[in-house]
């Protein structure tokens, strides 16, 4: 009783409520940038979010910094993505959720709408954040998490996961829209890797990428051959880099259908495996998938505005 009254006390000379003295928000550490958007948003001020793979990391090769480890065992909550995406760090995961609670918030997407992953029988494309209507299961089990380690703040985590919700669903419409207007015999997305084949199967796009799921995975120089070829006989004018993994193999592409006399220009730098900057638009995740929408509209001869969904992109097409 006196510790309350003193806290009482205390919030009441620095017009505070008790709630927020009481309790200090939960120190939760996410691997991905998207993982670590959506614990903001639904956590609200009621966490503290450390994110481990900033702008332009690459997931599937990043193994844990002796930083990390600290973080994470200092940590009330790990989110990690799964779906073997961080599959360096998989086993240091399952290590450390006999102590602290980690949970892998990608695996509980329903199985049957996941894309089967072409170097394992028994994994699956990890690429989920890719479809909004996806990551919508992802930012429900992020709720989940956190409701489970402070069930007190559960109406809050549960309101702000609903508004998140509502401009997911606002963006899956504007990509809906933009998308629907690029010529079907323009629908082509070519990148480094296959990060987009849930976007292509939500928006109608084919997609081909010269390493697989993986970036750990070989790109062959018959397989660079094999897509020159299709660039050149189907006319296709324009590939795509991406922020996270090398631009040499697209380079190549380009080089290779120049020495066939097709020209093939760069339509602009996608994000896949990572956001952009932090305390950009582009750095959340509503604002990675506006930029890449707005980027693929535009260089494939869709009607796209010009600084995406609200007018936020820090660059016009």
């Amino acid at each position: 009783m006196i510790r309350r009254s003193f806290l009482a006390a205390l919030a009441l000379a620095f017009s505070m409520p008790v709630a927020a003295w009481a309790e200090a928000p939960l120190k939760v550490v996410a691997t991905t940038g998207m993982i670590a958007d959506a614990a903001r948003q639904v956590g609200g001020d009621q966490v503290e979010v450390t994110g481990l793979m900033g702008p332009g990391v690459d997931p599937h090769a990043y193994r844990q910094t002796r930083s990390d480890i600290v973080a994470m065992t200092r940590a009330d909550l790990i989110l990690w993505h799964g779906l073997y995406l961080e599959a360096q760090m998989e086993d240091f995961f399952h290590d450390l959720e006999r102590k602290r609670a980690v949970v892998a918030v990608a695996e509980g997407v329903d199985k049957s709408k996941l894309r089967a992953h072409d170097d394992y029988a028994d994994k699956y494309d990890p690429h989920v954040w890719m479809s909004p209507v996806l990551w919508r299961e992802v930012v429900l089990e992020v709720q989940g998490a956190l409701t489970d380690i402070r069930p007190e703040a559960a109406g809050l985590f549960a309101a702000n996961a609903q508004a998140h919700l509502a401009d997911i669903d606002r963006l899956a419409a504007y990509a809906e829209n933009v998308l629907s207007s690029v010529p079907e015999n323009s629908r082509v997305l070519l990148t480094a890797h296959d990060a987009f084949g849930y976007f292509g199967q939500s928006y109608g796009f084919e997609v081909l990428g010269i390493q697989g799921i993986s970036t750990q995975s070989e790109a062959g120089l018959n397989r660079i051959s094999e897509l020159v070829d299709l660039l050149v006989d189907r006319q296709i004018t324009a590939v795509f880099v991406e922020s996270s993994v090398s631009d040499r193999s697209i380079r190549a592409l380009i080089e290779g259908a120049a020495a066939k006399g097709h020209k093939v220009t760069i339509g602009g730098e996608l994000f896949s495996d990572a956001m952009g900057a932090e305390g950009t638009y582009e750095g959340t995740y509503i604002g990675m998938l506006d930029h890449n929408i707005t980027v693929i509209g535009s260089a494939l001869n869709g009607d796209a505005p010009g600084r995406g969904m609200d007018g936020k992109l820090s660059a016009g097409f």
